[in-house]
C-alpha cells in the first residue's frame, strides 16, 4: 500500500498492535510503581499518569526523541483507556490516529498527550478523558 509518494504506509493492523503494545508497556512499568489499585484502562490510573506527563514535561534533561516515545506511549495508553471506558474504536482519519465514536465524532489522544506536553496542566489529559461522555453523548 502506498499513499502517493515515495514510502510505503504502515498497515493499519500493523499499527494497531504496537498502539496496543505501547498500551501495555504503560500497564506494565507504571501500574507497580503508582499506587493505584487496579491499575488500568481507568480513570484513576489516567489521573496518575497525568502527573507522571506533569514531572516529564518539565525536565530539562527529557531529549526530545525521548519526548516524542513517551507521547506515542502515553497516547496509546490514553486511547485504550477511553475504548475501555466509553466505547468507540481506533480510525486512522488520513492524518491521525484517533478514536471514533461513530462517522462524525472521535477523540485525538495522541494530540491531547501532546498538548499537555507542550502547555500543562492547562491541557489535562484526565480532563479530556473524563469530559468525553458529554462531549461525545450517544
Amino acid at each position: 500500500m502506498t499513499d502517493g509518494y515515495d514510502h510505503v504506509m504502515p498497515d493499519p493492523l500493523e499499527v494497531l498492535g504496537h498502539i496496543r503494545s505501547n498500551a501495555e508497556l504503560i500497564l506494565k512499568h507504571f501500574g507497580p510503581v503508582s499506587g493505584v489499585p487496579d491499575f488500568g484502562y481507568n480513570g484513576p490510573s489516567v489521573k496518575w499518569v497525568e502527573g507522571y506527563i506533569e514531572a516529564q514535561r518539565v525536565r530539562t534533561d527529557l531529549p526530545p526523541e525521548s519526548r516524542a516515545r513517551l507521547i506515542d506511549v502515553i497516547g496509546s495508553f490514553l486511547g485504550q483507556a477511553i475504548v475501555h471506558t466509553y466505547g468507540g474504536d481506533w480510525a486512522n482519519d488520513g492524518s491521525e490516529w484517533a478514536i471514533a465514536f461513530d462517522d462524525r465524532n472521535a477523540a485525538f489522544p495522541f494530540v491531547k498527550v501532546q498538548k499537555q506536553f507542550d502547555n500543562g496542566i492547562e491541557d489535562s489529559i484526565y480532563a479530556f478523558f473524563t469530559a468525553i461522555p458529554g462531549v461525545f453523548k450517544r
